[in-house]
Formats: C-alpha cells, sequence, structure tokens
C-alpha cells in the first residue's frame, strides 16, 4: 500500500477534515460527500485519516475482515473457524481504504463465481468484491456523480442494510458489508441522484485556495513529501499522533456525551425552517453535533455544535426554491442565523 499523506499537513479545508473526523468517530452518520474542485486534496484526505486510524481487530482468516467482539455483524464463515464454544482468534488488521472506480463491473463490486477454482475444481466458491473489501473501513468513490444507476442502486440497497447479499449462478452468499461512503466529484459535471445523495449523512464543499500563502504552503509541502516521503511523514508523526489519540477518545466519550431536549428541539426547528424532507436531515444533525462535541471534549451538545455542522448535514437536503436565488449552503447560513441566535 503506498503511503499516504500525513492528514495534518492537509492545508486548510477544514469543514472537510472535520466532516471526516466526525464521520469516523460515529459511522451510524451516514458517510461524507465532498463536492468541489479537482486537485482540492479530496482524496488525501481520506487516505491520511485512514492511515492514522488505530489498527482494529478481525477474526483470524475472515475474508470479509469481521470484528471478534460483535457476533451480530460477523459472517456464516466465521462460525466454521472456531470450535463451538471458543472465542475466535483474532489478530490486527489496518482499516481498509477501498476504491471503487468507474468503469467497476457488478461482478467487482459485489463479488461473483470465482472461475478458477469452478474450472480447476469443480468447487462453487464465492471471490468477495469491493464491498466485502471495505467492510468496516472506507469505501471511496471518485466522481460519485457519474456512477452508473445500476451500481448507484447497489450501493443504496448495501448502505442501508450495512449487508450485501449475492444470488447468481448457483451461489447464494450474504456478507457483512458496513462502511463510511465517502464520495468526491465536481458538480458541474453533473448531478447525484436524490436517492443516493440522502445517503451521504454530510455533504462539505471544497475550493481552490484563493489566497497567495495558502496556494504556496500547499504546493511547498506536497513537494516535500513527493521529494522525501519517509522524512515528510516523521516531520508530521507527532501532529498525527495527536489527532489519533483525540479520535480515540471520542470514540470512547461519544456514548457519554448528552443531548438535552432543547437541542433535539433546535435542530428540529432548523429541519423545519429549511422544509428538509423526511427526519434523516433530524436524526443526521443530531448525531453529527454529538461526534463533533465528542471530538472537542464537550459533555453536552449545545447551540454551538448544532451550528458548525449545521452546513455539512443540511445543505444537500434542501429542496429548490424557485423564488430564493440563495444557494443552499448560504440558506442554511441564514436560517441557523436566525434561530440560533
Amino acid at each position: 500500500m503506498a503511503q499516504a499523506f500525513p492528514f495534518s499537513a492537509i492545508v486548510g479545508q477544514d469543514e472537510m477534515k472535520t466532516a471526516i473526523l466526525i464521520a469516523a468517530i460515529d459511522p451510524s452518520i451516514g458517510g461524507v460527500l465532498v463536492l468541489g474542485d479537482r486537485g482540492t486534496g479530496k482524496s488525501t484526505a481520506v487516505r491520511g485519516l485512514a492511515a492514522l486510524l488505530p489498527k482494529i481487530k478481525a477474526v483470524t482468516g475472515c475474508r470479509y475482515g469481521c470484528d471478534p467482539a460483535d457476533g451480530a455483524a460477523r459472517c456464516a464463515d466465521c462460525a466454521t473457524l472456531r470450535p463451538a464454544g471458543t472465542v475466535a482468534k483474532s489478530h490486527l488488521i489496518s482499516v481498509p481504504v477501498v476504491d471503487l472506480p468507474l468503469g467497476a463491473t457488478e461482478d467487482r463490486v459485489v463479488g461473483a463465481l470465482d472461475l478458477e477454482r469452478a474450472l480447476s475444481q469443480g468447487v462453487k466458491a464465492f471471490e468477495p468484491g469491493l464491498l466485502a473489501q471495505a467492510n468496516r473501513g472506507f469505501l471511496y468513490i471518485d466522481e460519485v456523480n457519474l456512477l452508473e444507476d445500476h451500481l448507484v442502486d447497489l450501493l443504496i440497497d448495501v448502505a442501508a442494510s450495512g449487508e450485501n447479499v449475492v444470488e447468481r449462478e448457483g451461489l447464494s452468499v450474504r456478507h457483512p458489508a458496513r462502511f463510511v461512503l465517502v464520495g468526491s466529484g465536481n458538480p458541474e459535471e453533473g448531478e447525484l441522484r436524490p436517492q443516493l445523495l440522502d445517503r451521504f449523512g454530510l455533504s462539505v464543499e471544497v475550493k481552490t485556495p484563493d489566497q497567495l500563502a495558502e496556494r504556496v504552503e500547499v504546493v511547498k509541502r506536497r513537494d516535500a513529501f513527493e521529494q522525501d516521503r519517509d522524512a515528510f511523514t516523521a516531520q508530521w508523526k507527532k501532529e498525527d499522533e495527536r489527532i489519533r489519540r483525540k479520535l480515540v477518545a471520542a470514540r470512547t466519550r461519544l456514548p457519554d456525551v448528552a443531548i438535552p431536549d432543547a437541542a433535539r428541539e433546535r435542530a428540529a426547528a432548523l429541519c423545519m425552517a429549511l422544509s428538509t424532507d423526511g427526519l434523516r436531515g433530524d436524526l443526521t444533525l443530531i448525531r453529527a453535533a454529538r461526534a463533533l462535541a465528542a471530538l472537542q471534549g464537550d459533555a453536552t451538545v449545545g447551540d454551538a455544535h448544532l451550528r458548525r455542522i449545521a452546513g455539512p448535514a443540511l445543505r444537500h437536503r434542501l429542496r429548490r426554491n424557485p423564488l430564493d436565488n440563495a444557494g443552499s449552503s448560504a440558506r442554511v447560513e441564514r436560517a441557523v442565523n436566525e434561530l440560533l441566535k
């Protein structure tokens, strides 16, 4: 695996980095959609975060990297890897980051019959796909707005259930496929289908830096990384370690963060003022605010957390308003200023 650019060395793009950290703290938020110009560090941030995350325990010999401590989320194969009544053997693995290319076939994504074993041994065996590889990690889709419709339908089903089901060629396989979905794209090249757009918990906007000093610093750091990756990574190791400790502490703290009824009421009022469809916006806003509070070391969700995370949680859930020419970000900001004074 290629060495990742240190997460802490990414210049600017604070909203994107915060959103990715929040999704890593609480994967139930539903992933992150990153929209903006090419070459603004979208894929760099995802791989950088995965590289600094602590390794996770996985059942030894399991093709899906199942969690030995979570019996409900394990695959059927895990039962064959240990005698009844014994604890499954485990080992440490890196958090997977899997790229889903636009040209991927359905078989490559969901898995299919292992033709080599079928022809050489006459055995019907399942060859896991990209969804299996991404279990308990990140599934990254660049240019997600250009993804083919049949793959979009697959992702919607798996994202909703956390399980991949394959029924084809005489095979009947189901396995866990729980991952943080991260998509990136340029809105000028096409829009996402509403069904997939709604599955992303957070949506952030990234732009090419317009400050001279910031642009120079981006180029300077990237060039230093390409010249000597080991030395550059060592230079930022301490800061990456600080972020790692902060993230691990936030995961531990998350269940204990209190959400007052007043915060729930303000979140609901904000969603009502923006006329968001359904209740997924309310849930995402509260969950993201709780994860942000955990990240900041706060014991209770307050207006400051709702204010900071309202844009990423709600901007992609707004209906078009022909009487309001303001963009979705401006509409969210306006509602926040009115309701969270």
